[in-house]
C-alpha cells in the first residue's frame, strides 16, 4: 500500500534508484534504429576517465553515425557521428552534451558544462556528437546547407529519439528525466534546445551561452579592425599583457570593494560599469608605451570595443562588454586577438554568411581587416538561394522568451563569466532582464541566471569557476528545490589565480540580480557571504536601455516582449 503511485522498472533497485544494464555491452553493437549505424560497443573500466580527481565508474561506450549522405553541393560525405556512454549502474537520467566551437569532433561524453560536475559520474547516460561534420570539414562544411542546419540545431533533433531508444534497449526503460548541458557554443545548443525541444527535455544548463553566435562572431571581426589601428605588429600588440594588468588593477581599485570586500573579485559588475572609466582611471601616456600607461588612441579603441561593435551608421551589431579584472587572462586576449583571425573569420566567412564569402584559408587576416562589416551584418540575417535559412534563424533560439519552457514545467540555469572575451555577459544579463519584462513577472521560478566574476569563456581567469550547477538543476527539476544560490570554488590548478588567494577559496553565486555581499568570517569561505539585493544604484529588472539591448537580435515591441519566430519548437525529421 505504501508503494501505490510509485512506478519503477521491474529491474530497478527501489532502495537506491539504480538501474543495472540488462543488455550486455557488446550486444549493443547490434542495436538498430532508422538511419543509424553502430560502429562499436565496448566496456570502459572504472578509472579510465576521471573528473576533479575522482574516478568515473565502469560504463559502456557505444559509437556510431546517423544520416550518412553525399552532398550535392561539395561532393563530400557527411554524417552525424556520436558516442554514448551508458553507466553500468544507471540513475534513470539522460543528458545531451552540447559541444563547443564549430564542432566537428565527438568530444568525450562525460556531460559537463564549463566547471560543473559531470553527468556520467552521477550515473547519467550521456551522448555527445560532432554535430554533423568532421574536423577535416571545418570550416567548409558551411558550404553545404544541410550541414549548416545540423550544426545549428537539427543534429539534436536527429540524435534525441535514437539516444532514448538505445537507453531503453540497454536498461529496459526510457529515461525518467532528460537534460541538456553545454558551454560556449554548447551553451548555445542548450538554449536553442530549451526553445525547440521542451517536449523531449526537462532541464537545461547553459554556461557562457553564445545564443547570438553570428552577431558575436561578426563583432569579433569588427573588433579586430579596431585593434589593428593600435597594433605595432600582430593584433595582440594592440594591448599587451602588461597593459591588460594595468587596466585590471585600475578596475579593482575602483570596483573591488563595491560588494563589501576588497578580495580581487568584482561581484557588483553592473555598478562597476557606471564607476570605471578607462580614460579617467588608467594613466595616459606622455611618452612611449612601456606598460605603465595607455595612449589616447588605445583608450579610444578600448572604449569603443567595450561599448560594442556597430555598423557605420552606429547601429549595434552585438553587445557591449563589461569591464572586469579577468581581462588580464591570456584566454581573454586569445579571443580578442587570435581567434578573431583564425576562428571567427571562417565562422562568418563559411557558416554564417549567405551566400558564403568562402575566404581563402591562407589569407584570413586580409579577409578580416578588409571586410565590409556593414555588408557582413546584412549577410548573417540573409537567406539566399539554397541557403533557405539565415544564420540568425538556424543558430539561435526561435523564442528567447521561452514560453514553451515555462508551459512545459521545464527549468533552465544559465551562468556567464564577466571576462568572457567572446560572448558578452552583458548580452546575457540584457536577455534575462528582457525575459522578466516579456512575462510581466519574476521568471526565476523557471529560469535562473548567475554571473561569475573574473571568469573567462566557460572557465578560467581569476575566478571561482567550479560549481555545483548540475546538481542544483537536478534538484530543481526532480525535487522542486529552487536554488537560492550555487556553490562555487576555485580550481587549484588554475594558473590565473592571484597568489594571495587561498587554493580552497569558495563563494556563493547568487541568482541575478542579487549579489554576494561579505558579512563576517573567513573571507575565503562562501559561508561568510550572503546573497542580497544589489545596493545603490539598484539593478533594474525592467526593459534594458537601447545600449544594453544590443545583445538581443530583435527590436523591442511596445509591450516590451521579444518575438522571434523561426518555426515550431518540435523535433525535425528529414
Amino acid at each position: 500500500m505504501l508503494c501505490i503511485g510509485l512506478s519503477f522498472p521491474a529491474h530497478t533497485d527501489v532502495a537506491t534508484g539504480i538501474v543495472p544494464i540488462v543488455t550486455d555491452c557488446a550486444e549493443l553493437s547490434e542495436f538498430e534504429h532508422p538511419s543509424t549505424a553502430i560502429t562499436s560497443a565496448t566496456t570502459v573500466p572504472s578509472g579510465t576517465l576521471s573528473h576533479r580527481g575522482k574516478a568515473i565508474a565502469e560504463h559502456c561506450l557505444v559509437t556510431g553515425t546517423m544520416n550518412k549522405r553525399l552532398s550535392h553541393v561539395d561532393g563530400q560525405e557527411y554524417a552525424i557521428s556520436f558516442e554514448m556512454r551508458l553507466p553500468k549502474n544507471w540513475s534513470g537520467q539522460y543528458l545531451y552534451q552540447g559541444n563547443g566551437g564549430l564542432n566537428g569532433k565527438v568530444t568525450t561524453a562525460i556531460g559537463a558544462a564549463g566547471g560543473s560536475e559531470t553527468a556520467l559520474e552521477m550515473g547519467m547516460a550521456v551522448i555527445s556528437s560532432d554535430a554533423g561534420h568532421t574536423v577535416s570539414q571545418n570550416p567548409t562544411f558551411g558550404l553545404d546547407p544541410q550541414a549548416r542546419l545540423d550544426y545549428g540545431y537539427q543534429a539534436t533533433a536527429t540524435l534525441t529519439p535514437m539516444a532514448k531508444a538505445l537507453i531503453k534497449t540497454t536498461y529496459g526503460s526510457k529515461p525518467e528525466f532528460s537534460y541538456m548541458a553545454g558551454s560556449s557554443n554548447g551553451g548555445r545548443h542548450t538554449m536553442v534546445g530549451a526553445s525547440r525541444y521542451t517536449k523531449e527535455y526537462d532541464g537545461f544548463l547553459a554556461v557562457a551561452p553564445g545564443f547570438n553566435a553570428p552577431q558575436a562572431a561578426l563583432a569579433q571581426l569588427w573588433g579586430a579592425q579596431q585593434w589593428d589601428t593600435v597594433a605595432t605588429s600582430d593584433l595582440k600588440s594592440a594591448l599587451t599583457r602588461k597593459e591588460r594588468r594595468l587596466i585590471a588593477d585600475a578596475i579593482l581599485q575602483q570596483c573591488d570593494a563595491l560588494d563589501g570586500l576588497a578580495d580581487g573579485m568584482v561581484f557588483a559588475s553592473a555598478r562597476c560599469q557606471d564607476t570605471f572609466d578607462v580614460t579617467e582611471h588608467v594613466p595616459t601616456c606622455t611618452s612611449d608605451r612601456d606598460g605603465s600607461c595607455l595612449t589616447q588612441k588605445q583608450q579610444r579603441v578600448i572604449t569603443d570595443v567595450f561599448n560594442g561593435a556597430t555598423t557605420s551608421d552606429g547601429s549595434a551589431i552585438y553587445s557591449s562588454f563589461p569591464y572586469d579584472p579577468g581581462m588580464v587572462s591570456d584566454d581573454w586576449a586569445s579571443w580578442k586577438f587570435s581567434a578573431s583571425i583564425k576562428r571567427h573569420s571562417v565562422a562568418v566567412g563559411y557558416v554564417y554568411s549567405s551566400p558564403p564569402y568562402a575566404p581563402n584559408l591562407n589569407s584570413l587576416r586580409d579577409f578580416v581587416l578588409d571586410l565590409d562589416v556593414d555588408e557582413a551584418n546584412k549577410s548573417i540575417y540573409a537567406a539566399f538561394g539554397q541557403y533557405g535559412l539565415s544564420a540568425m534563424d538556424f543558430m539561435t533560439p526561435p523564442d528567447l522568451n521561452y514560453h514553451n519552457l515555462k508551459s512545459s514545467g521545464g527549468k533552465m540555469i544559465v551562468l556567464h563569466g564577466a571576462s568572457d572575451g567572446l560572448f558578452s555577459m552583458e548580452a546575457t544579463s540584457s536577455w534575462y532582464r528582457a525575459l522578466h519584462t516579456a512575462h510581466g513577472e519574476d521568471v526565476s521560478d523557471f529560469v535562473q541566471y548567475y554571473e561569475v566574476p573574473g571568469m573567462t569563456n566557460t572557465r578560467g581567469g581569476p575566478a571561482t569557476d567550479q560549481h555545483n550547477s548540475l546538481t542544483a538543476l537536478i534538484n530543481w527539476v526532480e525535487h522542486g528545490i529552487q536554488p537560492e544560490s550555487l556553490h562555487a570554488w576555485v580550481n587549484p590548478a588554475n594558473k590565473w589565480l592571484p597568489p594571495d588567494w587561498a587554493r580552497n577559496r569558495s563563494r556563493p553565486l547568487c541568482p541575478y540580480p542579487e549579489l554576494a555581499f561579505y558579512t563576517a568570517g573567513d573571507p575565503e569561505d562562501a559561508t561568510s557571504f550572503e546573497c542580497q539585493a544589489a545596493k545603490e544604484p539598484a539593478l533594474n529588472t525592467q526593459l534594458p536601455s537601447k545600449k544594453s539591448l544590443s545583445g538581443l537580435k530583435e527590436h523591442a515591441l511596445p509591450s516590451g516582449s521579444f518575438t522571434i519566430n523561426h518555426g515550431p519548437a518540435t523535433l525535425h525529421s528529414r
